[in-house]
């Protein structure tokens, strides 16, 4: 037995996957949104999407609709998505760009892209009326290796605290500067647990991926981060190979990476809502959003170095094709769990050491959660 199953049997031996309640109960999904996602650094994107200054986008958080920008001097910024005078939500598009300034459609008070009040017209009648006494509110945000991070707690925790594992791991891969090819949308009936736990292994890799497993084997698997908030590894892929329609590399490395990793590609996730996936010419990155009990939706980006663009032989349908193809057999399987789950008969099953990385995520989350099984 080698090293890797004596560990995953360490890390498994006697664990079952978690009771009904957790997939199915709305009070359970209620006190998720407001201990996990109302209280934790989440990525909301890639700062790519933000490119040009005035650029914009819209993101639902906990039942929170927040503006994150680039403003004019190319710092990022988030704010809630209301304004000062009645609480009217300002951006009704998901993503655009602001001139100038941000206008509220129903008084027009009007707001700078770094949040101060700028505009309010007749307030100035009111005696003591001070503009700077009513910026919009700003969220606590982020940035690492070019994803943007919020978090809605009052007082959150240190992101560089939370983050220490990570915070130079990746440097070598270029994240920064990558630029985004597609983004698709992926509204799926199963509760968001389950697409952690599906995404964290690869034992249903020989009979839902057929074509993964062809050019990756699915028992080679190995972990350097199996426990807390930050879970995943490397799986080989063939060399001069990627993972794609024709099995062959669709565009230049990403980064400064080593031979090695050229023959890799590396699966994290990061809790409570991401999914980092790094090939050599190509990143993939999930967000991934609960709505409810039985019911996620999950951003996919696919991500290239911003030269690949101008190069002759840049073919990202090669890889986008290839992981929707793989996504919507992992979001069919995942429904399917969730189906069975929600019967009466259902009751936890053990894991195999095949799957030591979705046990780790369940104790996180339980940790996290504060109950045991």
């Amino acid at each position: 037995m080698n090293a890797f199953l004596k560990t995953a049997e360490t890390y498994t031996q006697g664990t079952k996957t978690l009771p009904q309640r957790y997939f199915t109960s709305p009070e359970v999904f209620a006190e998720e949104q407001e201990r996990i996602f109302s209280k934790h650094w989440l990525c909301v994107g890639h700062q790519n999407h933000i490119a040009q200054p005035g650029d914009y986008f819209v993101q639902e958080v906990a039942k929170e609709s927040l503006i994150i920008l680039r403003d004019r001097r190319g710092e990022i910024r988030g704010f809630y998505n209301l304004c000062r005078h009645r609480g009217t939500r300002i951006c009704e598009n998901d993503n655009g760009r602001f001139r100038e300034s941000i206008q509220c459609p129903y008084h027009a008070w009007t707001y700078g892209l770094d949040g101060r009040l700028i505009g309010a017209p007749h307030m100035t009648q009111i005696e003591n009326f001070d503009k700077t006494q009513y910026p919009l509110y700003a969220v606590n945000l982020a940035l690492w290796e070019g994803f943007i991070f919020v978090n809605l707690a009052t007082q959150p925790e240190p992101f560089e605290s939370v983050f220490a594992p990570l915070l130079n791991k990746f440097t070598h891969w270029n994240l920064p500067k990558l630029r985004s090819a597609k983004r698709i949308e992926y509204d799926v009936r199963a509760n968001w647990k389950l697409i952690f736990e599906n995404y964290s292994e690869c034992y249903h890799c020989p009979t839902v991926h057929p074509m993964l497993a062809k050019l990756t084997p699915y028992d080679a698997a190995e972990n350097d981060l199996y426990e807390g908030p930050f879970l995943g590894g490397f799986m080989p892929i063939p060399k001069a190979g990627s993972v794609t329609m024709s099995g062959n590399a669709c565009a230049l490395p990403v980064g400064n990476i080593n031979e090695e990793d050229h023959h890799r590609v590396f699966y994290y996730s990061i809790f409570p809502d991401m999914l980092l996936s790094m090939h050599p010419d190509y990143v993939m990155a999930h967000t991934v959003w609960p709505q409810s009990p039985e019911r996620v939706i999950i951003f996919c980006d696919w991500l290239f170095h911003p030269e690949a663009f101008d190069h002759p032989n840049f073919n990202p349908n090669d890889a986008i094709d290839f992981w929707d193809m793989t996504n919507r057999q992992d979001w069919h399987v995942c429904e399917l769990s969730q189906q069975g789950i929600s019967s009466r008969r259902y009751q936890p099953g053990p894991y195999s050491p095949r799957e030591s990385i979705p046990a780790a995520f369940d104790r996180e989350y339980l940790r996290v959660f504060g109950q045991a099984k």
